[in-house]
């Protein structure tokens, strides 16, 4: 075919097409579309550079050892308080005149509270020991041993302030068990779940204790009058809203301190291990476990205590079974409370799902 002069193929030569170099690779036009391959490899590579920056950013929030519990002085510091105090107040109460032959249902009564202050003063205090320990075998191990050394400690204040019979061996012997069983807690590699635990667990007990001046109010405004079934059924409602208010508590105390912690981390540290939802399910129902180990405790430690005081009359023994039957009662509340508060909590913080633009758009 002749070129005229003015025709649209004027401009063109009649010199072959340029062949790029054949390498084995397919090139741009020859890539299927949606293909992870591209030419030379390079989507590859950015698809492994990115995976190995990703993996770099969580060994940096992680740095690969336990993770660190901030506040732990604090939390030790507060719990050992909360120690001493019901400590004291235990041996007021069977020391005082008043007592007389009742030194052991009292001792009986007051055993939960203080077999729960010492299994959380053990993992508080294991988590201000171990917090900077990165092997998580060596930490686990400082942890036990720091619990077995508050338990001693607890025990000996036990008998030296309380009167030396069967009833202080088993305070003590009891007390010094729970500690060693919170310290060994304290050795998990999820040590802001374990913080944020025992300050739930913490809150909860507090708040119990200013809750018993509003129990008399409420029981009047319950029902309670001069029959004994009445005294009974407001008495129940009155358990049922305490218990309903500490899980609360409890399970915004948990929520608060692991996004209080994370907060500090990133901080810190410029980047921080996310905690997914089973974290924030085990922390907000953790008070409410930690109770109901307590119980487990004091059936088999305090065992001998609990059947001296059933066995003074048939009152205290109904009493026991009473009281046994709303510990547990108790502790299946701020469990469940506890958890649904923190997963509520939660959720309302998680926005929505980001939707990528090109997976709305048909393909070409």
């Amino acid at each position: 075919m002749s070129i005229q002069p003015g025709s649209s193929t004027a401009a063109e030569t009649d010199q072959p097409e340029a062949v790029a170099p054949t390498t084995g690779e397919p090139t741009a036009a020859e890539v299927p579309a949606g293909s992870d391959h591209g030419p030379s490899g390079e989507a590859g590579t950015d698809d492994a550079a990115a995976g190995h920056e990703t993996g770099a950013d969580e060994v940096v929030a992680t740095g690969g050892r336990p993770e660190f519990a901030p506040g732990a002085l604090v939390l030790a510091l507060l719990s050992i308080g909360w120690l001493a105090a019901m400590l004291w107040s235990t041996r007021e109460a069977i020391h005082s005149t008043a007592a007389g032959v009742t030194a052991i249902s009292l001792s009986a009564y007051a055993l939960p509270g203080v077999i729960t202050a010492a299994l959380v003063t053990g993992a508080t205090v294991a988590l201000l020991a171990t917090n900077r320990l990165g092997r998580a075998t060596l930490r686990f191990l400082a942890a036990v041993g720091t619990g077995l050394l508050v338990g001693l400690v607890t025990a000996v204040a036990i008998n030296l302030t309380y009167a030396d019979n069967a009833t202080t061996n088993t305070i003590a012997g009891t007390a010094a068990a729970a500690a060693i069983i919170g310290g060994a807690m304290a050795g998990a590699r999820q040590a802001r779940v374990v913080g944020a635990i025992t300050l739930a667990t913490l809150t909860a007990q507090i708040f119990v204790v200013l809750f018993s001046r509003a129990r008399d109010p409420l029981s009047e405004l319950f029902g309670a009058g001069e029959t004994q079934q009445s005294v009974l059924d407001a008495a129940k409602w009155v358990s049922r809203t305490e218990s309903l208010l500490a899980g609360l508590l409890a399970g915004l105390a948990a929520y608060l301190y692991l996004t209080w912690s994370r907060r500090r981390a990133e901080r810190r540290d410029g980047a921080a291990s996310p905690l997914r939802w089973p974290a924030y399910l085990v922390a907000g129902a953790g008070a409410g476990l930690l109770l109901l180990l307590t119980e487990v405790i004091i059936r088999i430690g305090g065992r001998g205590l609990l059947d001296l005081a059933a066995a003074l009359s048939e009152a205290d023994e109904v009493a026991q079974t009473a009281l046994g039957t709303s510990r547990v009662d108790n502790g299946i509340w701020v469990l469940f409370v506890g958890a649904l508060t923190t997963l509520i909590v939660f959720g309302r913080t998680l926005g929505p799902r980001p939707v990528d633009d090109d997976e709305d758009e048909p393909a070409a």
